[in-house]
């Protein structure tokens, strides 16, 4: 088998283990401070519409290769960084995977582990994702959404990210309320992707329910 040239890597296709090897060293720079979060955010937006190895490999051009040299080593003790939001990730089992509502409702709330992916089907009718207080099973989230003739409601707290990638026909996706300004690179950042036909899916910031109780 003739050996596969730069050229012809290029123009392969990348897998998710390509995109997430390239997501996680965009993290590591960010961590580092060798990337500032508008720029972190508009590259990881890149990376997961790359659809070929040669649209990652600019991405990550002008970062050290991991585990490279470039990183000086620390000289002194560095206390390790703490999980963000004080334990929002967790290595427990998700406490559901999906919610289906049929001319009906259903909904997540509270206290729930969620998976690295959850699907929301909504056919004539509702479901709420409240994120508040949820903890979740790693850092990135992809919540897969379809909407016809229905609704997806999603509330998420002010200090992690949720990103919108939906296709709207007849419907749309929308978003209400702030997102966090300054992103803490451990924070969960949460991928809305899917389609909603003569529906909607609504996003809305909102803070934790104990931030709000303590305000009052």
């Amino acid at each position: 088998m003739s050996e596969i040239t730069p050229p012809d890597r290029e123009r392969m296709r990348a897998s998710d283990a390509d995109r997430d090897a390239t997501a996680h060293q965009l993290r590591e720079a960010l961590a580092e401070g060798r990337l500032d979060p508008d720029e972190h955010s508009e590259r990881l937006d890149s990376v997961y519409r790359a659809k070929t190895l040669g649209e990652l490999l600019p991405l990550t051009a002008d970062l050290p290769a991991p585990n490279s040299s470039a990183t000086p080593a620390p000289t002194g003790f560095r206390s390790p960084r703490p999980l963000y939001g004080s334990g929002r990730l967790t290595d427990q089992g998700p406490t559901s995977s999906f919610a289906v509502a049929v001319m009906g409702g259903a909904d997540r709330s509270g206290s729930w582990i969620v998976p690295p992916v959850f699907s929301a089907a909504a056919v004539m009718g509702g479901i709420e994702l409240d994120l508040r207080e949820a903890r979740f099973a790693q850092r990135e989230t992809t919540v897969w959404v379809l909407c016809v003739m229905g609704g997806v409601s999603i509330t998420a707290p002010d200090d992690i990210q949720v990103r919108v990638h939906g296709l709207p026909i007849m419907g749309g996706f929308g978003v209400r309320g702030a997102p966090p300004s300054v992103m803490d690179p451990d924070a969960p950042i949460v991928h809305v992707r899917g389609i909603a036909v003569m529906g909607g899916v609504d996003v809305q910031y909102r803070k934790r329910r104990h931030q709000k109780e303590i305000e009052d």
